[in-house]
């Protein structure tokens, strides 16, 4: 996952890790570890960071180089219920069961279940993995937006 564009904003802010990581509630080392690439920031947090910068998340993981769509929401708090609902209207969409789009992912099916029913927060490399694969905005799927991008066609939901 490439998060080139985190460090660019930050940069062009003139802000330091530090000031990021101090608005994070995480240490500098974990923050530089996300910024590097070297490990996968929770998407908790990457919605901290587009909130902060009012920037899209698709843009921040560089799956659009739109920076910010016109109807770009800030959520605090990310419902796992709605984006569970959503990841079920990505997979009838594509019309795959719970075990081929985990199978896809290289998970199970229970992990899947759990995120579509909402008793986990889906992780930031399964959402990005299935935003890359089925061409769907992250940003849609954590209902920061009503536009789904399927086969780069615009489809409002």
């Amino acid at each position: 996952m490439n998060l080139e564009r985190l460090q660019h904003l930050r940069v062009d802010n003139d802000l330091y890790q530090k000031d990021i990581a101090k608005l994070l509630d995480v240490n500098q080392q974990t923050y530089s570890a996300w910024e590097s690439g070297n490990k996968i920031i929770p998407l908790k947090r990457l919605n901290k960071i587009c909130n902060y910068f009012n920037i899209s998340m698709d843009y921040v993981l560089n799956l659009s180089d739109v920076k910010m769509p016109n109807n770009n929401i800030q959520i605090l708090e990310l419902d796992k219920n709605l984006i569970g609902e959503r990841l079920k209207i990505i997979r009838s969409k594509y019309k795959l069961t719970l075990r081929e789009i985990a199978s896809e992912l290289n998970t199970t099916s229970s992990t899947i279940s759990a995120y579509e029913t909402g008793k986990t927060l889906i992780l930031t490399a399964f959402a990005y993995q299935i935003c890359k694969k089925y061409h769907i905005s992250i940003d849609w799927l954590c209902g920061k937006s009503d536009v789904m991008i399927i086969n780069k066609e615009k489809i409002t939901i």
